[in-house]
């Protein structure tokens, strides 16, 4: 099966590292899906950082409550791609459902350290996701946000930042309706 010596779920994990191994370890770990949680949450501690790295991204997609903490910690991982992973992981919506999305109690503070201090261009973009989050409903994330799109070496953040602090695209597809209001509503006399 799969061209693999063995297997099994920690195999597997093992074999993200490997180039020539990791894309179909990966799609068989993500096929397994709940029933390697528990390798793929051990493997957040392999030595080698392509497969800390496949970990996350796997997270990604097969996160629930108990692997949320270890993923947190993943965003201060010393190597850079991990962190982008991680973050990823964090700030994407796509493949949670809101009762393990991580709340800002959480995740924010790495985010806005991340944001403001990383010295991977790549890290900060993520994080910029991240903390825009929660721009609508933290003063720090929102602080955070604009400075960056102001001061933030890279332009690459800089434009990220710009996205999700006021006026830009996501900024304003993410208002909240109560906040929010058509061209039409607000050139509406009284």
């Amino acid at each position: 099966m799969l061209g693999f010596l063995r297997t099994d779920d920690e195999a597997l994990v093992s074999c993200l590292g490997d180039p020539q191994r990791t894309v179909g370890a990966y799609h068989e770990l993500l096929r397994r899906a709940d029933g390697a949680l528990d390798a793929i949450r051990a493997g957040l501690a392999h030595p080698d950082p392509a497969v800390r790295e496949g970990c996350c991204r796997l997270l990604d997609h097969l996160v629930d409550t108990d692997s949320m903490p270890q993923l947190i910690e993943m965003a201060d991982d010393p190597d850079p791609k991990v962190r982008i992973a991680a973050f990823h992981a964090l700030a994407c919506d796509r493949c949670k459902n809101d009762a393990c999305a991580p709340g800002a109690d959480r995740v924010l503070e790495p985010a806005l350290r991340h944001l403001a201090t990383d010295p991977d261009p790549q890290v900060r973009a993520r994080a910029a996701e991240l903390v825009g989050k929660f721009v609508h409903t933290d003063a720090a994330a929102l602080a955070a946000l604009q400075t960056s799109h102001a001061q933030d070496p890279s332009p690459a953040v800089r434009k990220k930042s710009g996205w999700y602090a006021p006026g830009g695209t996501i900024h304003r597809r993410t208002l909240p309706r109560a906040l929010s209001c058509t061209p039409k509503q607000a050139r509406r006399p009284g």
